[in-house]
């Protein structure tokens, strides 16, 4: 078969699609006929290197992707050849006393496919059984590619480890990436008063037109002032932010007291400033959150599936351009997800 795939660590160079064995599946694993996959900021990271993480190489990337059951192992029940099917990268044990109760998200040997294990950008996939939801007829490819990683993500952030509650305030930092747009719809849905943040006005348009209330440019405005301006200098009750070091103090300033900032990543790093005084005498909360349980992944996309929310794309590329594909993102170009096809599969 052909799949993306690299064998060092290193600028988009390094990226190359090409034969690949044919993956074989375990006993409890479901060989998918890829049909789309998207890209993720995490595609970037581990084509760069995770300090931590040693993957075999060559490594194929890609967390998300959606296909056609060709094939399942043995002890798979859940899924028979013709199923439609896409991806929820998540990995856990199932043993330990997090995913005992319930917390999944938590377990301590908790992996992601795509970056700690081959991923998933070929025309075929091997992919864990519990790992596999299954995709609704009338949807897309694209829709079904790009939705799982960052609705389960900005959902668990929003719902249950932020506790949105409707008639309460939300900033969204980064609104026109994949778990910021997805972070905006969901927002609007649980009723909150929505401000989001993009570095155009034709970004800002789009979070408009998926739910935010009011837009702030960050190219031109300080958006810490911005905000205290726009609520009278009270604050957000909450703000979304996996941007990281370049725009945590200002999601601190941003906030109410009592306030809360979660977070999912550090796109321009993992150390700012801790901000303690603002922390202790607002009494605020800082709050992490990665990927969901899969029931939370369950009840993000039945509302995807049912289009009550909406994974935009930004461009669809055969897999053999997936280098363009990451500079889109490294270049913050456009709005939404971007989704690479197997060149087999593609139709401009």
């Amino acid at each position: 078969m052909k799949a993306v795939q690299f064998s060092d660590h290193g600028d988009r160079s390094v990226i190359d699609y090409g034969d690949f064995p044919d993956p074989t599946p375990d006993r409890d694993e479901v060989l998918v006929d890829v049909k789309a996959g998207a890209l993720n900021h995490l595609d970037v990271w581990t084509r760069r290197g995770l300090p931590g993480i040693d993957l075999d190489m060559p490594h194929v990337p890609g967390s998300d992707a959606a296909g056609v059951v060709l094939e399942v192992g043995e002890d798979v029940t859940r899924f028979e050849p013709g199923d439609r099917v896409a991806v929820s990268a998540g990995v856990y044990c199932g043993k330990c006393e997090y995913c005992r109760d319930g917390e999944y998200s938590m377990c301590v040997n908790y992996h992601i496919i795509g970056e700690h294990v081959r991923g998933v950008h070929g025309e075929r996939a091997a992919v864990p059984e519990d790992n596999l939801v299954e995709v609704p007829s009338g949807v897309e490819w694209e829709t079904a590619a790009a939705a799982p990683l960052v609705f389960q993500t900005a959902w668990r952030m929003l719902l249950n480890r932020g506790d949105l509650t409707a008639g309460e305030s939300v900033l969204v930092l980064g609104a026109s990436g994949g778990v910021g747009h997805a972070a905006v719809q969901i927002a609007d849905y649980a009723g909150a008063e929505v401000y989001a943040t993009a570095s155009s006005e034709e970004k800002l348009e789009y979070a408009a037109e998926v739910g935010a209330d009011h837009t702030i440019n960050y190219e031109d405005e300080d958006f810490a002032a911005e905000i205290r301006e726009l609520t009278g200098k009270r604050g957000v009750d909450m703000v979304v932010d996996h941007v990281g070091e370049a725009t945590y103090p200002d999601s601190i300033k941003s906030l109410a007291k009592g306030g809360r900032v979660v977070t999912c990543g550090a796109t321009t790093g993992p150390n700012p400033g801790a901000g303690l005084n603002r922390i202790f005498w607002n009494q605020l909360s800082v709050i992490g959150s990665t990927m969901a349980n899969p029931g939370e992944v369950d009840d993000v996309l039945e509302l995807v599936w049912d289009g009550t929310f909406e994974p935009r794309v930004r461009e669809v590329f055969p897999m053999s351009e997936t280098a363009r594909a990451h500079e889109m993102l490294e270049e913050r170009e456009g709005f939404g997800k971007v989704v690479v096809v197997p060149d087999s599969e593609y139709d401009e």
